[in-house]
């Protein structure tokens, strides 16, 4: 991916160079042409084609964003209640990602939506301990998140 896009900022120059302006918009229509030249050659590359990662980026991002805004309603709902009637508790959540990078994106992902906490991830990368604010709710929630969060992250990581 990293070459893909050095390509394209080449060809992005080179093509202001050729046309002898160096406007925004004759960058951007040379960034454009790049573009396609890389979508036509994406065949004899080794890499998927990068925008295609970056779509799927963006796509990990408001996915994140939806889940944060949905589990903060949950929490603001369980926190305003007259009298909180919450069973907080540990809980295990096995996973299918593979490798560092993906693991700890996922560990990061469950820890920044409220009402959750990774504890501890166990030897083999394989289970995750989680500590919920109310096991009954937020063990579901969590659940549904992983799926979307591991679905997601496996695009952007994957090929």
């Amino acid at each position: 991916m990293p070459k893909q896009v050095l390509t394209n900022l080449f060809i992005a120059i080179l093509w202001s160079f050729l046309q002898n302006d160096w406007s925004a918009i004759t960058f951007l229509s040379g960034y454009i042409v790049g573009i396609v030249v890389i979508f036509i050659l994406r065949k004899y590359l080794r890499d998927q084609f990068y925008l295609i990662t970056i779509l799927n980026v963006l796509k990990l991002f408001f996915i994140f964003l939806r889940e944060l805004l949905s589990s903060s309603i949950l929490v603001i709902r369980q926190v305003t209640r007259p009298k909180i009637n919450i069973t907080p508790g540990i809980f295990k959540l096995h996973t299918e990602l593979e490798g560092d990078l993906e693991i700890t994106l996922l560990a990061l992902l469950l820890s920044l939506t409220p009402g959750s906490v990774v504890i501890e991830v166990s030897n083999d990368n394989k289970v995750f301990y989680m500590h919920a604010m109310d096991i009954p709710e937020s063990k579901k929630s969590v659940l549904r998140s992983k799926q979307k969060f591991e679905t997601a992250i496996k695009k952007v990581t994957r090929k």
